[in-house]
């Protein structure tokens, strides 16, 4: 079974909207991980538009799974970083002026940089991650720096309807995922994903975990969040099943 993590970012985001203190993301977490999920993710964004830094200390000590942290290649997340311990750190661009992460880390041009950052993050045994697009250059400097995994970008693809184009952003995640396993870098993949699009995704084999958390937020409005968390499992088990 691929490895499903819930981003609870969106429960901050409608707790921000008033300044108070719900919904809280940290009992989303723990309502994610009693559904089955297998770790939480959170993005700490530099202008904290959603996650605080206290979400991230309160969900660390107290769920009992894996956290994931995201977060932009800059010194004041590093510290963060290393003060917080989370399981794995996966690093992300980050623009003030985006809505939501709009593409991968250009982590050939930035070998030197984050680098650093691995070598920082190691000693304290935080696994190191790199979002990134399906671009094989990309993934060729993600392990010439010694990083853990990737995690590929799938909004290119999530965003189109069936179809020929859909269908060639599908091969680009097939071809990136087979070279990456190929060179030695374990595969994750995540953005935009629902229970219509993530079959195709779950079914590619080297694909070993899944960061949803926009869908599982929006549909616990009208059917809860745990029964949001089982219909994902469910499509996620199906792509699983045609491998």
């Amino acid at each position: 079974m691929i490895r499903l993590y819930v981003n609870v970012d969106h429960v901050a985001t409608l707790r921000e909207a008033r300044k108070g203190k719900e919904p809280d993301p940290l009992l989303a977490a723990l309502i994610a991980e009693k559904a089955g999920a297998y770790g939480i993710t959170v993005h700490l964004r530099e202008d904290r538009r959603h996650i605080q830094d206290d979400d991230v200390r309160r969900i660390r000590q107290q769920i009992r799974t894996p956290l994931n942290l995201e977060m932009a290649p800059v010194e004041e997340m590093v510290i963060f970083a290393e003060q917080v311990c989370p399981h794995q750190v996966s690093l992300v661009p980050e623009k003030r002026q985006e809505i939501t992460t709009e593409g991968g880390l250009d982590v050939c041009g930035n070998e030197q940089e984050l680098l650093k950052i691995r070598e920082r993050l190691h000693p304290s045994a935080i696994k190191f991650s790199l979002f990134v697009d399906p671009v094989i250059e990309q993934i060729e400097a993600a392990k010439r720096i010694g990083a853990d995994s990737i995690e590929l970008n799938t909004g290119a693809y999530s965003e189109l309807g069936p179809g020929e184009e859909r269908e060639c952003r599908l091969l680009e995640l097939r071809q990136a995922s087979a070279h990456a396993r190929k060179i030695g870098l374990t595969v994750f993949a995540g953005h935009g994903l629902t229970p219509e699009n993530v079959v195709a995704i779950a079914a590619i084999p080297e694909i070993e975990e899944l960061n949803i958390g926009h869908n599982l937020i929006a549909q616990s409005i009208y059917h809860g969040l745990e029964n949001a968390i089982n219909t994902m499992m469910i499509a996620i088990k199906q792509g699983v099943a045609q491998r």
